[in-house]
């Protein structure tokens, strides 16, 4: 392109653009300190020699990417067959109570005049524990002892006026075999002489009614003293000295004695889905938050017929009894009891997960491994094995299972084998 160039003391050319007349730009002075830059062009084999430097690096960098990302197999977890035990177990809570309990109430009504039995009391059978006011009480056995005194002297009373009327009898029966008496004097003799008999039998048994009075007095009065039925230690007291006992209605619970605290026992409570699998025999383990670290061992000696209906739900008692040699668990103790329905020990045993687990683009889809599920009986199975990058589908027959693990009677397993669970959540992600 041509460059026109015009000096600013000439004319203008006639008919030349305006954009064309002006002064050429030059640059403005520079500053004699200033460094100068240095124009020197670099050498053209020394930049030739960087370039395909950094273009071979990136073509390396490419491959070996390249090559990793198509060289890697699928991530998955993996596990370890291993031999160990198998145990099912069955959850429930419940609570600890004593073995045997007993409770001492009061039959009668009074006012605690004294009190010998506290907490933790140990008590001997007959041993007395509290007292109620008896004055009341011997006051009527006072009076039921006066009213059989006075049934008795009626019957002495009685007793002579038949003696009485017999010989009167007896005498008119002879006037009146001889002639001398009429046959209404005799015939009232012996009317008189019969009713003197049945009034002795009446005393008689007024006697035995007021002997009766007398003991229902005599026993209301000993009821005065509560008194233990049994051997062992007090575990609970709801009176205290000069306090009032009323049992018109009911029988009040005055003490709660435990026969034996070394051994105990766990009420629990287990679900109708688990109940089937409980049997009379049967280990279990519990603990309480008393004792968190500590695991106690029993044994099912019980499992009650009876439901227990909470909000429509069904479940069961079921007692496991326990030693507690140490005194350590304690009545009303919270206990969460693990009882082993089934156990196998020593066996191969693979996660519960493994038979779960159906890889993709890997001997079929997940669907396929599903359909094959279906298709198995209910102790057929398949694990995948890890050999080298691959993965190879073994079927296998299963035995028994726990929350954790499963058994394996057989198949093609060997302790130390890996095994897939589930796929590496970094996978595809490269």
């Amino acid at each position: 392109m041509a460059v026109f160039e015009a000096r600013l003391d000439s004319p203008p050319t006639p008919g030349a653009p305006r954009h064309l007349l002006l002064p050429p730009l030059r640059p403005p002075p520079r500053d004699p300190q200033e460094p100068q830059p240095d124009t020197r062009e670099r050498p053209p084999r020394r930049r030739r020699w960087v370039i395909a430097t950094a273009i071979a690096l990136t073509l390396v960098c490419g491959v070996w990417l390249w090559s990793r990302h198509a060289a890697a197999p699928p991530g998955y977890v993996t596990a370890a067959v291993e031999r160990g035990d198998v145990v099912r177990r069955a959850t429930a809570s419940g609570m600890v109570n004593p073995v045997e309990t007993v409770q001492v109430g009061s039959y009668v009504s009074g006012r605690i005049e004294d009190l010998t039995c506290d907490y933790n009391s140990r008590v001997a059978k007959g041993q007395r524990c509290a007292k109620i006011d008896p004055r009341s009480y011997q006051a009527a056995v006072d009076q039921a002892a006066a009213a059989v005194a006075t049934a008795k002297a009626q019957l002495n009373k009685d007793q002579a006026n038949l003696d009485y009327l017999q010989r009167t009898y007896a005498r008119n029966k002879d006037l009146a075999e001889r002639g001398v008496a009429s046959a209404d004097t005799m015939d009232n003799a012996k009317n008189a002489y019969t009713q003197a008999q049945a009034q002795t039998d009446l005393d008689a048994a007024m006697i035995r009614q007021r002997e009766a009075e007398l003991k229902t007095a005599q026993v209301n009065l000993d009821l005065t003293n509560i008194i233990s039925p049994v051997d062992g230690t007090v575990v609970s007291r709801s009176v205290a000295i000069g306090q009032t006992v009323t049992a018109n209605f009911q029988t009040p619970t005055l003490f709660l004695i435990a026969t034996d605290l070394t051994r105990m026992q766990v009420d629990a409570t287990v679900t109708e889905a688990a109940i089937g699998r409980v049997r009379k025999g049967q280990k279990a383990t519990f603990t309480v938050e008393a004792f968190a670290d500590r695991t106690f061992t029993g044994t099912v000696t019980q499992v009650r017929q009876a439901p227990v209906s909470v909000q429509n739900v069904i479940s069961y008692d079921v007692v496991v009894s326990a030693d507690n040699p140490d005194l350590l668990l304690k009545p009303g103790m919270t206990a969460t009891t693990h009882i082993v329905t089934a156990e196998r020990n020593d066996v191969l045993r693979v996660p519960e997960q493994a038979l779960r687990f159906a890889p993709t683009g890997v001997g079929g889809s997940a669907q396929a491994a599903a359909r094959r599920g279906g298709e198995r009986r209910g102790d057929e199975g398949e694990v995948w094995i890890v050999r080298g990058k691959n993965l190879v589908r073994v079927p296998v027959t299963v035995g028994l299972r726990d929350d954790d693990h499963v058994e394996i009677r057989s198949g093609d397993l060997q302790p130390g084998d890996r095994i897939a669970v589930a796929r590496a959540r970094t996978a595809g992600k490269r």
